[in-house]
């Protein structure tokens, strides 16, 4: 029993396969960017997509709603504000229309994407954040303050922007003596976590400005790794050995003087880029120039990173980006989806876990962090700390327009684009009006807001779940209803056939037909024919009955579970 406990290993997700979509359903002609940067050159969210591309005389990104399909003309409208080469873009985790992008020219700029996506060129980003003396290459969002950027460039400087007003909280110079290649922040974003050309991976408390832990030669190797958070806190990194060998490895924070495991894959020469799913722990593997991704499930039982399966294709990856969970597909039981970038076309590739329920599978789907922000910046800023704040996909997701999510205290004032010339010019006075001398009143209701604005969440909550079982359990019912009825009348089917069999039994040839149930007096049988005919008839009605049984106990072991 513990052998094959060994061999094999009990996890949902060890069937889950990759399936590239039709090629009606691509974007076709986007012209990825040739940039010499080891970044995905593309971003994500539920409601638009996000990918660099060429441009004379400056830099540009392509933002296209993600339900958009087909060619792109090419006087579609980009945002083009860089005046050089965009390097990365990250969606605000917490608003789905707004986006940061760096540049080489040594700038940030935070954009305000409208609904339906572009019309015109857009040119005046909403923030511009200036603090690096190099190109910016690395953009992180808080996970759960809103209005909280992390940069870093090639000037081995990391900036922490409040970017509602604009204004560089923290800076942290002397961390790095060298080039950083990747920062990622822990769950609750207490802390980073940092890997450097000099082979070594920090942990970093960016409101303190201190180095928590150190680890020298994460990886043998020369060219860039990665490094990313895990839900448990624990670090997985990748990189190059000695002998050029590229490696997987898991370290665990309290302890980072052995890594926990190591694995080694192959010899090519592609940066292995990490895309983390905190929701069912798995880690995808796109290196760039690769005609493959990898996925991996991370446990607590040793060998602790397992590989699950691979992904192949003939043509190889410019660049990848990832959805987040609350834009998959959940009746399709897909748990993850790539939007692959090729040298002139992107490519979505859905993760699915084949399950021939067609109810809502919970246990695919956990909780997964919303978009209403845990923390403002400046409760972050003072020293707060909150996990993300999670919400269900049992309904499906549907993203909320950005003009309801004004309501939000600090957020930056985001202009249209008719209004950006002027926004451009006091990009950094975005919350001029909070410096004005408040009124002893005005600073009690400012004091006092936060409390409200919890309880109301809280409250909301609570009247919309129960509306939600309702309608759940309404609908089971329904279902529960129709099953019924469709089992009684398989069930008079076979009353059917079995009184017909009777008959045949006895000798009444019209219980069938007389063409093909011809009884032979003189050997008392029936012909092979058209007894073939009666069973396979009884066996399709018994197949059928037993689907629709199966189908009403998944229903009732579902509702015992609710």
């Amino acid at each position: 029993m513990s052998f094959r406990r060994g061999v094999v290993r009990q996890s949902k997700f060890r069937h889950v396969f990759a399936q590239a979509w039709k090629a009606e359903q691509c974007l076709d002609d986007v012209r990825v960017s040739r940039v010499t940067w080891d970044g995905p050159l593309c971003a994500v969210n539920p409601k638009f997509i996000a990918v660099i591309i060429e441009a004379g005389g400056g830099g540009a990104f392509l933002v296209v709603p993600i339900s958009k399909s087909g060619r792109i003309d090419q006087s579609c409208p980009t945002v083009c504000g860089h005046a050089a080469p965009v390097l990365d873009v990250q969606w605000c985790p917490h608003d789905d229309n707004i986006i940061a992008s760096a540049s080489e020219d040594c700038t940030v700029k935070v954009w305000q994407i409208p609904d339906g996506g572009l019309t015109t060129p857009m040119t005046d980003a909403i923030v511009t954040l200036e603090g690096h003396s190099k190109r910016v290459g690395i953009l992180a969002w808080h996970p759960c303050a809103f209005n909280i950027l992390l940069t870093a460039g090639c000037d081995n400087v990391v900036c922490v922007w409040n970017v509602g007003s604009g204004e560089l909280v923290y800076q942290l110079v002397d961390a790095h003596p060298d080039l950083i290649y990747s920062v990622s922040w822990n769950k609750d974003g207490s802390a980073v976590c940092t890997v450097c050309k000099d082979k070594a991976l920090r942990i970093i408390d960016p409101r303190r400005g201190a180095v928590l832990k150190v680890r020298e030669k994460v990886h043998d190797g020369t060219r860039p790794m990665r490094a990313v958070f895990l839900t448990d806190g624990k670090i997985l990194t990748t990189g190059f050995s000695r002998m050029s060998e590229r490696q997987l490895a898991l370290w665990d924070t309290k302890d980072l003087s052995e890594p926990m495991a190591v694995q080694e894959m192959d010899t090519s020469n592609g940066v292995l880029l990490p895309f983390y799913d905190p929701d069912t722990n798995m880690v995808y593997l796109c290196g760039k120039g690769d005609c493959t991704i990898r996925y991996f499930e991370v446990t607590d039982e040793s060998p602790y990173v397992h590989f699950l399966s691979l992904y192949s294709s003939k043509e190889p990856q410019r660049g990848a980006g990832f959805l987040c969970k609350r834009g998959v597909d959940v009746n399709k039981c897909e748990i993850a989806r790539f939007y692959k970038l090729h040298e002139r076309k992107v490519e979505p590739i859905s993760m699915t876990v084949p399950r021939k329920s067609d109810l809502f599978q919970g246990d695919l789907y956990p909780d997964t962090a919303g978009p209403e922000p845990a923390l403002l910046a400046d409760e972050w800023i003072a020293g707060q700390d909150a996990p993300p704040l999670l919400i269900s996909l049992s309904r499906g997701y549907a993203a909320p327009p950005s003009k309801h999510r004004d309501t939000l205290r600090s957020k930056p004032k985001l202009s249209s684009q008719d209004s950006g010339a002027e926004v451009a010019t006091t990009s950094v006075t975005v919350a001029a009006p909070s410096t004005t001398t408040p009124t002893s009143a005005t600073k009690e209701e400012e004091e006092e807001t936060p409390q409200p604005r919890v309880t109301t969440r809280e409250t909301d909550g609570n009247t919309e779940r129960p509306r939600r079982e309702d309608e759940m359990l309404s609908e089971l019912l329904a279902e529960m209803k129709a099953l019924r009825a469709v089992v009684l009348a398989q069930n008079q089917r076979i009353e059917l056939l079995e009184r017909q069999l009777a008959r045949i039994e006895d000798g009444d040839s019209s219980a069938f037909g007389a063409t093909n149930c011809r009884y032979i007096t003189s050997k008392r049988r029936w012909k092979p024919a058209a007894l073939r005919a009666v069973w396979g008839s009884f066996l399709s009605f018994e197949s059928v009955h037993a689907a629709q049984s199966v189908k009403a106990i998944d229903i009732l072991s579902y509702i015992s579970s609710y």
